[in-house]
């Protein structure tokens, strides 16, 4: 892991771009991480729906905030995706998804083609780079995972290290990690946007009930796919609390 740049944040938050091969990502850690004797913070892996890129400002809002709290936030580019080169397999499923979708016509294949590859390239670049930040002294486990819940299904599944999930509800999940969500046994907190335009409410409820855990909360919020109320991030990391520290 290679450190490119850092500034500390007006709350006292460590802001640090990394990259680690071709993975470039950001590294997000407590103030108090740097007070001498400090304990190693908790480590929150935070993915945006879909391989959004990490810069995403919504992402950043949120990693920041989690980091204030306590907790070490790490951020990675999905390939293909931020400023990562894209395939011309990738800009095709693009264009197709942009095409269906203002032409009204089904777009659940398309994402099948595009989603379901993206999940199998992501998910061990996330173990690799969870390989090199738990061994940075100022980061310990416990392990929480936030965000996309089709990276984070597979991960919950082939990775021990993650303890506690927040899954959004928002974003296309392929049927391999919806059969898969049977396999998750950990406690996991599931944001719903009621009125999501792009996410069928059933599917996501449907979702939810097949996750094996026994611990399992649901989050629903009226409104559409990024009206998320800003409550749920002060919750979740009350969950992460319950379950990191």
């Amino acid at each position: 892991m290679h450190f490119i740049s850092e500034q500390r944040l007006d709350d006292g938050v460590l802001e640090r771009e990394f990259t680690l091969g071709e993975i470039p990502g950001t590294l997000w850690t407590p103030g108090s991480a740097a007070s001498s004797g400090a304990a190693p913070a908790p480590l929150v892996l935070m993915a945006h729906n879909n391989g959004l890129p990490k810069a995403q400002p919504r992402l950043v809002a949120r990693a920041r905030h989690c980091a204030a709290y306590g907790y070490a936030v790490a951020s990675i580019d999905a390939p293909g995706c931020g400023d990562r080169p894209r395939s011309a397999a990738d800009e095709q499923a693009r264009a197709d998804i942009r095409r269906a979708t203002q032409a009204g016509e089904p777009v659940d294949e398309i994402f099948e083609s595009f989603i379901g590859p993206l999940v199998e390239k992501a998910v061990p670049e996330w173990r690799t780079t969870l390989d090199a930040l738990l061994a940075l002294p100022e980061i310990g486990g416990p392990v929480g995972y936030s965000g996309w819940t089709a990276v984070g299904i597979r991960l919950a599944v082939a990775e021990p290290r993650i303890a506690a999930a927040g899954f959004f509800a928002g974003g296309y999940v392929p049927r391999a990690q919806r059969e898969e969500a049977r396999q998750v046994t950990i406690p996991l907190l599931f944001l719903l946007q009621w009125d999501d335009e792009g996410n069928p409410r059933q599917r996501a409820l449907d979702l939810f009930d097949a996750f094996g855990t026994k611990e399992k909360t649901l989050h629903a919020n009226m409104g559409g796919h990024t009206g998320t109320p800003w409550f749920e991030v002060d919750d979740g990391n009350r969950f992460f609390g319950r379950h990191l520290k």
